[in-house]
């Protein structure tokens, strides 16, 4: 008598995987993304303070924020999430970091000379952003 022993998977072993994998995606894939959204802020909040440290020293050594001998800094973050710009007068200046990315929570991030740090969207609070 022959006896055949089948081997496989059955459908219902099958399924039952393919509910595990969607489970574990459904709870990684939002944690990964928001993961990847604060590293993209923390680059943006990095760079502004690296171009305000480098005002400070521009107004330490010549009394003015935009003096032309100073170079302010980076007009755009290292991996391009963020474009830099730098309002400046004599005594006061205003850093606006402008996402490239879809940013709902936060928006703009901004910082002064006073180090007052901002948000444009009301959606994020300061603490929250940076």
């Amino acid at each position: 008598m022959n006896i055949h022993k089948q081997t496989g998977f059955t459908l219902i072993e099958l399924m039952v995987t393919v509910a595990i994998v969607g489970i574990i995606a459904a709870i990684a894939i939002p944690s990964y993304s928001e993961h990847v959204l604060t590293t993209k802020r923390t680059e943006g909040a990095s760079s502004l303070l690296t171009t305000s440290l480098a005002l400070e020293r521009c107004y330490t050594l010549n009394g003015a924020y935009n003096n032309e001998n100073c170079e302010a800094g980076p007009i755009a973050t290292e991996n391009g999430h963020y474009n830099i710009t730098i309002v400046s007068t004599a005594t006061t200046f205003t850093l606006t970091a402008t996402p490239t990315f879809a940013d709902a929570d936060c928006g703009n991030l901004g910082l002064d000379q006073t180090d007052a740090k901002t948000v444009s969207s009301a959606g994020g609070s300061v603490e929250d952003c940076w």
